[in-house]
């Protein structure tokens, strides 16, 4: 079974609280989680265990940490309001220095490979922070802020995975595929889910598809597998 604390490092500007699940037994290897953006969610706090559960030592840093009341009722109607007007309230620099402060602890803390796993806001944060440092692996589930950094992708050279719905409300398809164009490349995955709308993953009924993200999952834990333990 996976134990779970909080730990903090040191920022330039305060203490940055990263969430820390380490598995019941270690695979040497280690993952940064990126949250969703509804924060460090029950959702993200149960991949960060699955993950745990299959050998990794997962981190996951609390991004909105700088905003004194950061916490979103996710059984609220405004749930999704709550989010946006948090992550427009976080500066886009600072949410990847502190993702990339994190991928350099975790190197500290484990003796194998590092990769980096986002979803949706954290899917483009991954992405960008990846950019900026060596990792093993990457895996983007819908990263929202992709149309605007296709100019990083030469930057990007770790084996990626990225899951997308053929229905994405959000990024139109047109978009997702000139996403999946400029990605092309060998390494590279992109994964088209039929009938799923972003957010597929995360159970909350507004955005669960039961078969999208049945399918993504075990997908995922290979593509880490492969490239983390091999």
């Amino acid at each position: 079974m996976a134990t779970s604390d909080v730990i903090t490092l040191t920022r330039p500007d305060g203490e940055l609280p990263v969430h820390r699940f380490l598995p019941d037994r270690s695979s040497g290897a280690g993952i940064v989680l990126v949250q969703e953006i509804f924060g460090v969610s029950a959702y993200v706090r149960a991949r960060a265990e699955d993950l745990a559960r299959e050998g990794y030592e997962v981190h996951v840093p609390e991004l909105y940490w700088r905003i004194p009341d950061h916490e979103v009722d996710e059984d609220g109607e405004g749930m999704l309001e709550r989010g946006m007007e948090l992550m427009g309230r976080t500066d886009w620099a600072d949410a990847v220095g502190d993702t990339l402060a994190a991928v350099e602890h975790l190197r500290g803390e484990v003796a194998g490979r590092v990769g980096l796993v986002g979803f949706c806001y954290g899917g483009g944060v991954a992405f960008a922070a990846a950019a900026r440092t060596e990792v093993a692996a990457l895996v983007s589930y819908y990263g929202s802020a992709l149309p605007q950094l296709l100019d990083l992708a030469p930057e990007v050279t770790a084996p990626s995975l990225h899951h997308w719905g053929t229905e994405d409300a959000f990024i139109p398809r047109a978009t997702a595929e000139e996403i999946e164009r400029a990605l092309d490349r060998d390494g590279v995955e992109f994964v088209w889910h039929e009938g799923a709308g972003h957010a597929f993953d995360n159970p909350h009924p507004a955005f669960f598809h039961a078969d999208a993200s049945a399918a993504a999952w075990p997908h995922t834990l290979a593509f880490l597998d492969t490239h983390l333990r091999s």
